[in-house]
């Protein structure tokens, strides 16, 4: 994928103290990575394989995973389906992991760089007040994205994605949080509505429209123009954008902003390794590379202290926060399971 910013990479980290293994095995540990797909730097563009790289310093082996949406994720550990070591679920799930005894509570005497390098408006959130279960890894705002060539309407709203014309050409995101989410703020309603005559108004209106429902096919779609108009997040328009001049994204006036973070899960056999892994994500080189492929919001000072001006002063990454901006919440049972009934209504009727 093309990025913003050319970057060359030196050689890193030649005096970094290893980890030590245990002396009665020499096989190498293996961690389990959970995360979403084009969500950490891979080598690509001559930036930093972050993989690579801790495996190479710490001698372990890393099996990089991917999940499409907090849903996959969750259910693949419900399930008992996702053996994993490091998760990076969003704000909203990780409360309702915590909830569930899900999560281990870290220890930070393995990751000083949380106290070090997160800046202070990243601490103590909702989710994690104690900040007992997560590090922030970054944050965003979720906007439209369309092309001006072939989108000829005035950009406004989330109104836009129900307009007229454009066949098989408006995503929207395939997963139900989100989608529920612009929808809900379309017709004026909390995104962490408790009242379910408004989710059934919202999933009447998601109804009412033929959308080409996606997540990562977003990354193909609007750079190569099969598709016109989109609501998806920031940093991810922000990348593409480097692709297709012609694209432009707006942020509605009442929209979400998010926080994803690095968590460990209760049943990870590698926890201390798990940490040391959080901690090395945190050190300002990998961040770095880590936001500058992305186009991320970084929650680490030292990393946004180091970017470019164009991206520190990028209004579509970092912006003023907004009273009408508004973090989902972990939703009482009754509106998650009425949600996932109506999902289903949704996707049936969509075919």
């Amino acid at each position: 994928m093309k990025r913003f910013i050319a970057l060359t990479l030196a050689a890193l980290f030649c005096a970094i103290p290893l980890i030590s293994l245990s002396a009665c095995s020499q096989q190498t540990e293996t961690l389990t990575v959970c995360n979403w797909g084009e969500y950490i730097s891979d080598g690509t563009d001559g930036y930093m394989d972050v993989i690579a790289e801790f495996e190479e310093r710490f001698h372990v082996k890393v099996d990089y995973v991917l999940a499409e949406t907090n849903e996959t994720l969750y259910s693949m550990m419900k399930s008992g389906g996702g053996d994993y070591d490091v998760i990076i679920p969003s704000d909203y799930m990780i409360a309702r992991m915590i909830k569930e005894g899900m999560l281990a509570k870290l220890d930070y005497n393995n990751i000083p760089n949380f106290e070090a390098n997160i800046m202070p408006q990243f601490k103590n959130l909702y989710y994690d007040a104690k900040n007992e279960y997560s590090v922030p890894y970054f944050w965003g705002t979720v906007g439209l994205l369309y092309n001006e060539e072939l989108y000829t309407e005035e950009v406004t709203g989330w109104d836009n994605l129900w307009c007229d014309g454009y066949k098989n050409q408006v995503l929207m995101f395939d997963n139900p949080r989100d989608a529920f989410a612009v929808a809900l703020q379309k017709l004026g309603y909390s995104i962490n509505s408790e009242n379910e005559a408004e989710w059934r108004e919202a999933a009447d209106l998601l109804k009412s429209k033929k959308f080409d429902y996606c997540m990562d096919e977003f990354f193909d779609k609007m750079p190569g123009e099969s598709a016109v108009l989109c609501a998806y997040y920031a940093g991810d328009c922000y990348s593409v954008m480097q692709e297709n001049e012609s694209l432009r994204f707006f942020r509605p006036e009442h929209t979400n902003v998010f926080n994803d973070a690095m968590c460990v899960p209760a049943t990870s056999a590698h926890k201390e390794l798990a940490e040391k892994f959080i901690n090395f994500m945190l050190e300002k080189d990998v961040g770095l590379a880590n936001t500058e492929y992305l186009g991320y919001s970084t929650p680490n000072k030292l990393v946004f202290d180091a970017l470019p001006e164009e991206m520190k002063e990028n209004d579509d990454l970092y912006p003023e926060m907004q009273d009408t901006w508004e973090y989902m919440h972990l939703l009482p049972e009754n509106i998650e399971n009425l949600m996932n009934e109506l999902w289903l209504e949704i996707k049936a009727e969509n075919k």
